[in-house]
Order: structure tokens, then sequence, then C-alpha cells
């Protein structure tokens, strides 16, 4: 919404003609929005109603344009019947890129269910990005999935390389490339992801129980304290912690459906679970109860 003030003079006239001014200093609201007046008695469109698109700050043009409407009469056509002047938006080619990373972006979150806050947090990315022309000659379907990315760890809500993957059409490894770039491009930084980033989530996903949840939670930040999983990534090392809390308990899952789950191979699970289970029994809680007991549990 714009304030602008208006002068004594106008404000002495209007309250001559009957006009209630609780301050003399009136300020007037202007609507920047859609205009949704209906003007009936004209008849030369089909729609009455003249609307517009919001204004968009992302926008170079704040979301500007002409459209030309419908030709009527022989001089709006030439010989051969076809249309003199086109319906054409006036927009540039910079506007257009953004409306479609944007629309890409938008579409990303839509299907892993991200939150609003994080897709304008992205567009925003992108849009310093694209200003800034850093990354020349990467796509812009790359350089979008790498904002959402960044979004979703600096929002607090981390998801995996293979989950923005999985629903963008890029590579894993060209995400990555425009990742690092971008947080060069732009000296911005992201926070350090941690197993307790994925945990409740991957665990839901599984539909474990909260018991099992909090074991496993305990087993990968006592993992990490106790410096047993040297070099494995959070992600990983989160995957094996609810592999081990599981397997004790009455709700098991096989490696494979964690891996689903968690983005990462069957291998990789057994190479942490494999440093971590000789410990197996500082890892657990206290107050934990075993289904199957530690001497029992399945040894790679």
């Amino acid at each position: 919404m714009k304030i602008e003030k208006l002068d004594n003079s106008v404000s002495e006239i209007l309250q001559v003609v009957g006009i209630c001014i609780i301050d003399p200093q009136l300020y007037r609201v202007i609507d920047v929005g859609s205009e949704w007046r209906t003007f009936s008695n004209e008849k030369s469109g089909t729609d009455p109603s003249r609307v517009g698109g919001p204004e968009n700050p992302l926008l170079n043009g704040s979301d500007l344009s002409t459209v030309i409407g419908p030709g009527r009469g022989d001089a709006s056509f030439d010989d051969f019947g076809v249309s003199k002047y086109q319906n054409r938006r006036t927009m540039s080619s910079s506007d257009r890129a953004l409306i479609n990373a944007f629309r890409e972006i938008n579409g990303m979150a839509d299907r892993i269910n991200l939150a609003k806050t994080i897709v304008d947090r992205a567009n925003n990315l992108f849009k310093q990005v694209h200003d800034g022309k850093n990354l020349k000659g990467r796509s812009n379907d790359a350089i979008s999935s790498a904002c959402l990315y960044i979004a979703c760890r600096q929002e607090g809500v981390p998801r995996t390389f293979k989950e923005i993957c999985a629903v963008s059409k890029v590579s894993k490894k060209e995400i990555g490339r425009c990742f690092k770039l971008i947080l060069k491009a732009l000296e911005t930084s992201v926070d350090l992801i941690t197993t307790g980033d994925f945990m409740s989530r991957f665990c839901s996903n599984l539909s474990l129980p909260n018991m099992v949840q909090k074991a496993a939670t305990h087993i990968a930040r006592k993992a990490v304290e106790l410096d047993i999983v040297p070099g494995r990534s959070p992600i990983s090392v989160a995957a094996a912690a609810i592999y081990m809390a599981s397997q004790a308990s009455n709700d098991k899952r096989s490696q494979k459906e964690i891996g689903d789950i968690a983005g990462v191979a069957d291998v990789t699970i057994r190479q942490s679970y494999k440093l971590m289970y000789p410990m197996a029994a500082q890892l657990f809680p206290a107050d934990f109860k075993f289904a199957t007991p530690i001497e029992d549990l399945p040894q790679m």
C-alpha cells in the first residue's frame, strides 16, 4: 500500500463539502492491487473486468505488461485474413527467465511438500544469482534446484541432494556444483547438517514408534560424540542408527527399507553399522527396552 499526504488546501475543501476529518494531516490510501471493477456498459470485449497481475518485487518491470485486444473490422486484418496486431506481452527476456525459474522452484517445492517461506527464499536466491550474472553457462534448472536446496538448509529443514534431484530435471552432480558456486558468488553460508536434522522425518516415513526414534537419535549422537564414525556423512550415520535401534525393537526395518527413505545405498548403511556395532552397549540409552538383546543384533 502507498500513502500520499494531502496538503492543507485539499483538507479544507473536504471539510467544507461535509467530509469529516479527524486529523488535519489527511492521508489517502492507494490500493495497488488488481482492479476488479466491472464496466458493464462497454461493448468492446467479452470480459468487462479490468484486471491485471499483482506487482511482483522480484521482477525488474514489476510485472507490468500490455495486451492487445482482439481485432475487429477490416482494418485489423491483412489481405490474407491474418491479424495485423499480435497479442503479445511486452515482457523482457530477463523477466521471462525469472518467471520460468520461479515456476520451476514452486513445482519442485510442491512435489516434496515444502513451505512457502522456503519457496520465497529460493526465489530471492535465484534473483540474486540472476542479477549478478555469476553463473553464466549453467542451466536455470540446475541453479533453481541448488537455490531450493540452499533455502531448505537456511530455513532449518534440510533435504538431501537425492531428494532435490528426485524432483529436479538435472543430475545430483550438477546441483552440487551449482550449490558451491552460489555460496561462493553470494558470499553466504549454510549451517552444517547433523543427524538430528533427518531423524524425525526418516523415522516418520518408516512408521517407527517414538521409542525407536528416541533410541536412534541417542545412538547417532553418541556415535558422533565418541568419534566412532569419522568421515561418515550425517545421513549415513542416521540411517545406520535407525537400523540398529529398529533391530533391537519389535519394529524391525531392513537396510533396503531404510536406504530407500534416507536415499543411501545398503552398503553405506552396512559400513557405518559395522563401525557402530562393537560399541552398541554404550550407544543405546539406559532406559531402552530391548526386544532383541545386543548380542543377538545382526553382525555384518
